[in-house]
C-alpha cells in the first residue's frame, strides 16, 4: 500500500518531504572522504526513495488536485508566504540540487542510484501533469553550473543565462554553486546521462508539451556553455602536461566527454520527431550548435587527449564520434562547404580506415559475434579486427555520403565549367587541383579513394578491368553484409552514382584508355547497381526467404523494400546488362554458413548448412571439373554468362510468391502493392526473355 505522508498537501509536497526527510542527513557530508558506512546509509536511503517514488507515479489521477498549494508546513524549509506556483518551484529546485549534490559524492554506486532517483523523479513531475518545466530547467542550471565550476576553477564567471531558469533570481545560483562546489567531470557526466535517460523515455505523439520543454531548456543550456575554454582544458601542448594532472583526472574528463557525445547522438536521433513539434523553417539551436561541435569534437577526443587515454575509450570515442556525423547527416542540410570540411576531417582522423585494404572476406562467421555477448570468448587480437572492422564500415560509408552528397549538390555549377559536360575526363593528372564545383570535387574523393584499392592503370585489358571491378564491389559487399542496418544505408548511397546504363553497355567492350580518361566512368563502373545487385543476391545464396526477412523486419524492411524498388526499376531500365552479367568464368567464393547452391550448365551441386566454409576456390574447380566430365557440358564462358541470371530470377520470382501470399492473408506488415508492381513487370520481362530464346 502507498505511503501516505502526514498533513496532506500537493503530489510534489509529499515528494519534497519523502527526500529532505530520507536525504537531509547527508546533504553536508564531506563528498571527498565519504566512509563506508556513510555510503551505505545513502545508498539505502536512495533505495528507498527511488521505491516509494516508483509507487506514487502509477497511481495519479489525472483529475485529482494537481494544481493544490503545498502545506505550509513543509519541512523542506520553502516560504509559505509566497504564492502558490513559487512556492511549487522552489520546492522541485531543492529536490533537484539535493539529488544533485549527491552526483558529486566520490562513489559510483552513490552517484548511479541518485541518477536512478532523478529519473523517476522526473517521470513523477511528468504524471503530475504540471512544474514540469521547472524541473527540467532546474536539472540543466546544475548542469550548467557544474560544468562550469570545473572549467573555471571557481573562478567568478558564470553562466549569463543562469537567471534563465525561471529558478529565481540570482540567489539560486548562489545556492547551487554552494551545493556544488565539490563539482567535478564525472558528475557532469552522471546528469548528462540523466537528461538523455529522460529524453529516452518520452513518446513525442503523447507529450508534445513535455517534449518541446525539455528541447527549450537543453537549447539554452548548450547556448551558454563557455566551450572555448573546453578547448584549454582537453588540448594542451603536448601529452605529459595531461599526465601530469593524473590518470584519474584524464579517465574522469574522458568519461565525460563520453557521455557528451552519447548525449548529442540521443538528441540528433530525436529529429524526427523534433521536426514535427518545431517550425521547419527555422534552424534548429541543438543541431545547429551540434555541427559547429564537430570539429573541437574530434579535436578533443581524438588529438592530444587521444594520445593518453585508455585504447578501449579511444575506440569508443572512434565509434561514437562516426555515429553522431553520419546521424548530423541525415537529419540536416549539408551545404558544400561543410561536406568539405567533413571530407577533411575525414581524411585527418579517419584517414587510416579509409586506407585500410578492403579484401575479400574468406569466412564472416567471427564477424557476426559483434555486439554480442558472446564476443567474450575471443581473443584481443579478434576483439580487436571487429572493432576496427565496425569502424571500417562506418568511416567509409560516411566518406561515401559526404562525396556523394557534394556530387548531388548541382546548384552554382556554371555551364562553361568542366563539369557540365557529359563525360568527366581529365585532360592531364587526376590529381590536379579541380575545385571548380561540387560535383568535380566529390566525383575526385571518390576516384582518389578507389585509386587507392583499385588503381585504373594497372590493368593491361579492358577485360581484366571489368573483372577487377567485380572482384572489388564483391569485397565492399561483404565488408557490410552482416551489419544489416549499414548494409542497405550504404547500398542505398551508392545510387547517388550516376549510372548511364546504355553508355556503359556500350563502352564495356572498348579499351581501357576510355576508362583511364574518365573518372565518372570509372566510378560507376565498380558502383555499378546492377552488378552490385546480383553479387548481393549471390552473397544471400539467392534464398528468398533472406529477403523477405529483410522485408519484414523492423530495423529493415523500410529500407529493405526502399533497395528492392530501386533496383527493379534500374534492371528493367537495364535489361540487357543484367541479363548479361558475369564473373568471367571466376565462381564466386561462397563463404557462410548458410544453404548455397552451386550451379554449372543445368548440374547441381547442393551443399546444406555446411559447417566448414569453402576457404578457397580449388574446391569449387575440382566439382566444376567433376561435373564437365559428368555431363560433358564444357562450361565456357557463354554457358556461365546465363547462370546468375538464372539464379536471380528464381529467387525474386519466388520472393514475389511469398509476398503475394502473405499479402492475401493479411500478414505482411506493410501494404506492398508498389513492390508487388515491379515484380510483375520483372517477371514480364524474364517471359519475354524465355520466349525469344525460341
Amino acid at each position: 500500500m502507498t505511503m501516505k505522508m502526514p498533513g496532506g498537501g500537493s503530489a510534489r509536497s509529499r515528494l519534497c518531504r519523502l527526500i529532505d526527510d530520507s536525504l537531509r542527513p547527508y546533504a553536508e557530508l564531506d563528498a571527498v572522504s565519504l566512509s563506508k558506512d556513510e555510503e551505505k546509509k545513502i545508498l539505502l536511503a536512495l533505495s528507498q526513495v527511488f521505491r516509494q517514488v516508483q509507487l506514487w507515479t502509477p497511481e495519479f489521477d489525472s483529475d485529482t488536485d494537481n494544481d493544490s498549494v503545498l502545506i505550509l508546513d513543509c519541512a523542506c524549509g520553502c516560504s509559505s508566504g509566497s504564492s502558490p506556483h513559487l512556492e511549487e518551484t522552489q520546492c522541485l529546485t531543492k529536490i533537484v540540487a539535493d539529488l544533485v549534490v549527491l552526483l558529486t559524492v566520490q562513489s559510483k554506486y552513490v552517484q548511479h542510484l541518485a541518477s536512478n532517483v532523478l529519473v523517476v523523479v522526473s517521470e513523477f513531475v511528468a504524471a503530475s501533469g504540471s512544474s514540469w518545466d521547472s524541473f527540467i530547467h532546474t536539472l540543466c542550471a546544475c548542469l550548467d553550473v557544474a560544468i562550469t565550476i570545473k572549467l573555471t576553477f571557481d573562478s567568478a564567471h558564470w553562466p549569463t543565462g543562469a537567471d534563465d531558469f525561471n529558478c529565481g533570481s540570482s540567489s539560486f545560483v548562489f545556492s547551487l554553486k554552494q551545493k556544488l562546489k565539490d563539482a567535478n567531470w564525472s558528475a557532469a557526466a552522471s546528469i548528462l546521462q540523466v537528461l538523455r535517460t529522460i529524453l529516452k523515455h518520452f513518446n513525442p505523439e503523447d507529450d508534445i508539451q513535455l517534449f518541446t520543454s525539455y528541447f527549450e531548456s537543453v537549447n539554452s543550456c548548450l547556448s551558454n556553455m563557455p566551450w572555448d575554454l573546453f578547448t584549454q582544458i582537453f588540448v594542451t601542448p603536448n601529452a605529459d602536461a595531461q599526465k601530469s594532472s593524473g590518470a584519474d583526472a584524464v579517465f574522469h574528463r574522458s568519461v565525460f566527454l563520453g557521455n557528451f557525445i552519447q548525449f548529442l547522438c540521443s538528441l540528433v536521433e530525436q529529429s524526427g520527431a523534433v521536426e514535427a513539434i518545431f517550425d521547419p523553417s527555422k534552424k534548429r539551436p541543438d543541431l545547429s550548435i551540434t555541427i559547429s561541435l564537430v570539429p573541437k569534437l574530434l579535436n578533443w577526443c581524438l588529438g592530444n587527449q587521444g594520445d593518453i587515454v585508455d585504447k578501449g575509450i579511444s575506440l569508443y570515442f572512434r565509434h561514437k564520434l562516426l555515429v553522431l556525423m553520419i546521424r548530423l547527416s541525415f537529419h540536416t542540410s549539408l551545404d558544400y562547404y561543410l561536406l568539405v570540411s567533413w571530407l577533411k576531417l575525414m581524411h585527418g582522423y579517419f584517414g587510416e580506415l579509409l586506407r585500410r585494404p578492403i579484401t575479400s572476406f574468406e569466412s564472416g562467421q567471427d564477424d557476426c559475434l559483434e555486439g554480442s555477448p558472446f564476443v567474450l570468448s575471443v581473443s584481443d587480437a579478434e576483439e580487436k579486427e571487429l572493432c576496427s572492422l565496425h569502424l571500417q564500415r562506418l568511416a567509409i560509408f560516411l566518406f561515401l555520403r559526404c562525396s556523394l552528397s557534394l556530387i548531388s549538390l548541382m546548384c552554382g555549377t556554371d555551364e562553361k565549367c568542366p563539369c557540365a559536360t557529359r563525360n568527366l575526363c581529365f585532360p592531364y593528372e587526376p590529381t590536379e587541383k579541380l575545385d571548380c564545383c561540387g560535383r568535380k570535387k566529390g566525383l575526385l574523393e571518390l576516384y582518389n579513394w578507389l585509386q587507392g584499392h583499385l588503381p585504373v592503370d594497372t590493368f593491361v585489358d579492358h577485360k581484366t578491368y571489368l573483372q577487377k571491378c567485380v572482384d572489388f564491389a564483391l569485397s565492399f559487399l561483404q565488408l557490410y553484409i552482416h551489419e544489416d542496418d549499414l548494409l542497405f544505408k550504404v547500398l542505398l548511397q551508392l545510387f547517388n552514382v550516376r549510372f548511364s546504363a546504355e553508355e556503359w553497355f556500350q563502352n564495356q567492350k572498348g579499351d581501357s584508355h576510355y576508362v583511364k580518361g574518365d573518372m565518372l566512368s570509372h566510378v560507376s563502373n565498380i558502383f555499378n547497381p546492377v552488378h552490385l545487385f546480383h553479387l548481393f543476391l549471390s552473397e544471400l545464396h539467392y534464398d528468398h526467404q533472406v529477403l523477405l526477412d529483410y522485408l519484414i523486419s523492423k530495423d529493415t524492411g523500410t529500407s529493405c523494400a526502399e533497395y528492392l524498388l530501386r533496383c527493379l526499376r534500374t534492371i528493367c531500365d537495364s535489361w540487357h546488362i543484367f541479363v548479361e552479367f558475369s564473373v568471367d568464368g571466376q565462381f564466386i567464393n561462397q563463404s557462410s554458413c548458410k544453404k548455397r547452391k552451386v550451379m554449372w550448365d543445368g548440374s547441381m551441386v547442393r551443399a546444406e548448412k555446411s559447417l566448414t566454409p569453402v576457404k578457397n576456390d580449388r574446391t569449387l574447380l575440382l566439382l566444376e571439373k567433376e561435373c564437365n566430365e559428368e555431363s560433358n557440358c564444357g562450361c565456357n564462358d557463354h554457358q556461365t554468362i546465363g547462370q546468375p541470371y538464372k539464379d536471380a530470377k528464381e529467387c525474386l520470382l519466388s520472393l514475389k510468391t511469398s509476398v503475394e501470399s502473405l499479402h492475401q492473408k493479411n500478414l505482411f506488415p506493410y501494404n506492398p502493392k508498389v513492390l508487388l508492381k515491379r515484380l510483375r513487370r520483372f517477371q514480364e520481362l524474364c517471359s519475354k526473355d524465355e520466349q525469344s530464346d525460341f
